[in-house]
C-alpha cells in the first residue's frame, strides 16, 4: 500500500494573499494527502527548512508578488544543499509563460496561473509521484 503524499504550501515573501494556497492546500488534503500549510510572509530558508523537517515529497510555492524568478529557484537551491534533491517544487500565481519555462529548465515543475483547476493539480501531483515510487522500485 501507498503512502500518502506529503505536500508543503507556502506563501514566500510579502505577498499577504493567501485565500489560493488555502483552496489549494484544502483541496489537495481532500484528496488525500498530507498538506502542511506553513502561513503567511516564509523566507525561501523558512520553507526549505520545514520541507526537510516534514520530510516532503512536494513544496508548492503560491507567489503573486512577480518575485518568482528569485523565490523558486533560491528555495531549490537551499534543498539541493540540503540533500533533498528528490522534492519536487511546484507552485503557482502570476507568472508569465517565457518565466514559467525559464523556471522549468532550472528544474522547478510545472507552474499553474490563475484559473486552473485543482484537479488538474492534484492530477500533476499524483502522476510525479506514481513515476518517482516506479523508479524506486
Amino acid at each position: 500500500m501507498s503512502r500518502p503524499i506529503r505536500v508543503l504550501i507556502a506563501k514566500p515573501g510579502l505577498d499577504g494573499h493567501d485565500r489560493g494556497a488555502k483552496v489549494v492546500a484544502a483541496a489537495l488534503r481532500d484528496a488525500g494527502m498530507e498538506v502542511i500549510y506553513t502561513g503567511l510572509h516564509q523566507t525561501p530558508e523558512m520553507i526549505a527548512t520545514a520541507a526537510v523537517q516534514e520530510d516532503v515529497d512536494v513544496i508548492g510555492l503560491s507567489i503573486l508578488s512577480g518575485a518568482h524568478m528569485t523565490l523558486f529557484p533560491r528555495v531549490r537551491t537551499l534543498l539541493l544543499e540540503a540533500g533533498r534533491d528528490d522534492v519536487l517544487i511546484t507552485g503557482g500565481g502570476i507568472i508569465p509563460k517565457e518565466d514559467m519555462d525559464a523556471l522549468r529548465q532550472l528544474g522547478i515543475g510545472e507552474l499553474f496561473g490563475p484559473g486552473t483547476s485543482t484537479s488538474a493539480l492534484i492530477d500533476y501531483i499524483r502522476q510525479w509521484f506514481e513515476s518517482r515510487q516506479q523508479q524506486r522500485a
